[in-house]
């Protein structure tokens, strides 16, 4: 059984449909998920993403529930700190009596929450959270993770950057564990397809707190043919600023991790400098009938274009869904066995559960960066399958204990 895309993506006469009331148990009340995320601390991608969320638990509800019950979402801000999230998810749990967790946004929050997880046998659906970590080296039972990982959005980029002529490059990411995961993994696969390419310097600045000329000015100084940037948020726009006053852009490629994303190109404006390769959502110019549907729907609901948060947040729902269907209930245990292999409908297509890692198959997109009208863009796009951007399950199998 599984969450088609006729029933979360479609309009009111498709809501109507029964298909995710399978099984007709007797009802005991409204499914309850609790979930965490930076909403105070990231707005900017988080407040799209409960847009997204809130949007799904809808059209669920509207088309009977889940096995006949409601869903319920209970939602906590955990401001960007680990030490909160924790907290909040214990009260989740033994309060609010919520069937599983989910959420997450800053990597070492997810890390956090995972390991409250594996600690208390509840399961927990990273949705945000990038760090390989989370499915790899302190991967278990008890968590799964939605979006394309750090190692994913390098694989998806690094076929297209080993194609520029550039030997030297320099690297700026954001110091905790997604910024340092994605520098490494887009080293080791870009030197495994160009093995002439070296790293002449690196920066590290602390999350939110980037000095974006200093780091420029390190930049320029290592004389770089290439950079590959990591940076998001008010330090991507403090740092593209910085990099065009001073023109470090000037006849180098840059690759840029996530600048795609309408939550940080809107902020560039008329800034946005063009030619980059990123990953991201073309928003304004896809038109398969997944996303078609998804951006009518959440534009009827909220009155703007959908983002990329928006995006992650209702296949989050979905994902959920689809696992509690195939586990036939929300026992703990039953949804851990049951969420390998289960398949769902997002708004970029079908996805899975992958069993060997609990990766979902969510992928995203590659493209350019472009000024149209004083607004940035994204243009010469592909959809890139997750599943297509991910390692052997040998590799796998090495990465992830037991």
């Amino acid at each position: 059984m599984q969450l088609t895309r006729r029933t979360l993506l479609a309009g009111s006469a498709v809501l109507a449909t029964p298909a995710i009331t399978l099984g007709q148990p007797t009802p005991s009340g409204p499914i309850r998920i609790g979930e965490i995320n930076s909403y105070t601390a990231v707005p900017a991608f988080t407040l799209p993403y409960r847009n997204g969320w809130q949007l799904a638990v809808e059209q669920v509800n509207a088309a009977g529930g889940v096995l006949g019950r409601q869903l319920e979402v209970v939602s906590r801000d955990d401001a960007g700190r680990p030490q909160d999230a924790v907290r909040i998810a214990g009260e989740l749990l033994n309060e609010q009596k919520v069937d599983l967790l989910a959420g997450g946004f800053l990597s070492n929050v997810g890390l956090a929450i995972s390991d409250f997880a594996l600690q208390n046998k509840r399961l927990y659906v990273a949705s945000e959270p990038l760090a390989d970590a989370l499915v790899w080296e302190k991967g278990h039972r008890y968590c799964f993770r939605l979006r394309p990982s750090t190692y994913m959005q390098a694989a998806m980029l690094v076929p297209d950057a080993a194609k520029f002529p550039a030997r030297r490059w320099v690297s700026v990411a954001p110091n905790y564990e997604y910024g340092t995961s994605t520098v490494k993994w887009f080293k080791q696969l870009l030197a495994q397809a160009r093995p002439d390419v070296e790293f002449v310097a690196e920066q590290l600045p602390a999350l939110g707190r980037i000095d974006a000329g200093a780091t420029v000015a390190a930049l320029e100084a290592a004389k770089p043919e290439a950079i590959l940037n990591v940076t998001f948020g008010p330090d991507l726009t403090n740092f593209v600023r910085q990099g065009n006053t001073r023109g470090l852009f000037d006849q180098r490629s840059v690759v840029s991790v996530l600048t795609g994303e309408p939550e940080y190109l809107e902020p560039l404006g008329d800034e946005t400098p063009a030619g980059w390769l990123v990953t991201g959502y073309p928003v304004d110019s896809v038109s398969d009938p997944a996303n078609a549907a998804f951006i009518a729907a959440y534009r009827a609901r909220f009155g703007a274009a959908p983002k990329m948060g928006s995006v992650v947040g209702h296949a989050m729902v979905s994902a959920i869904v689809a696992g509690i269907l195939k586990a036939g209930g929300t026992a703990t245990e039953a949804m851990c066995d049951a969420f390998p292999g289960a398949t769902f409908d997002t708004p970029f297509g079908r996805a899975m559960w992958r069993a060997i890692d609990h990766q979902s198959t969510l992928g995203t997109y590659v493209g350019r960066t472009a000024l149209k009208g004083g607004k940035g863009s994204m243009v010469d796009w592909r959809y890139v399958d997750g599943a297509a951007a991910l390692p052997s399950d040998e590799v796998v199998r090495r990465l992830r204990p037991g």
